[in-house]
């Protein structure tokens, strides 16, 4: 479950940047959807009681948040958000 919220941070930013290219600003309304099912799937690998370690739920969690909210903020600032 740690690795899959990894996978999913990665593929969320990747979202973000494909989103950043002009005329593809609209895909930020699937990528967003998709990064906060990472972020909840990275929270609930990171809050398991379990010995291994929590370096990719972490990571997950990083990546998810920030491809949210540079999502958001690009298409605030390109008017798809009114």
């Amino acid at each position: 479950m740690k690795t899959a919220s990894l996978i999913m941070g990665i593929l969320s930013i990747f979202g973000m940047f494909l989103g950043f290219i002009p005329c593809l600003g609209a895909f930020n309304w699937i990528n967003i959807p998709f990064a906060i099912l990472g972020l909840i799937i990275s929270i609930l690998a990171y809050t398991r009681n379990d010995n291994e370690p929590k370096g990719n739920a972490k990571a997950g969690i990083a990546l998810c948040a920030i491809a949210m909210i540079f999502g958001l903020v690009r298409l605030m600032l390109g008017g798809g958000v009114v």
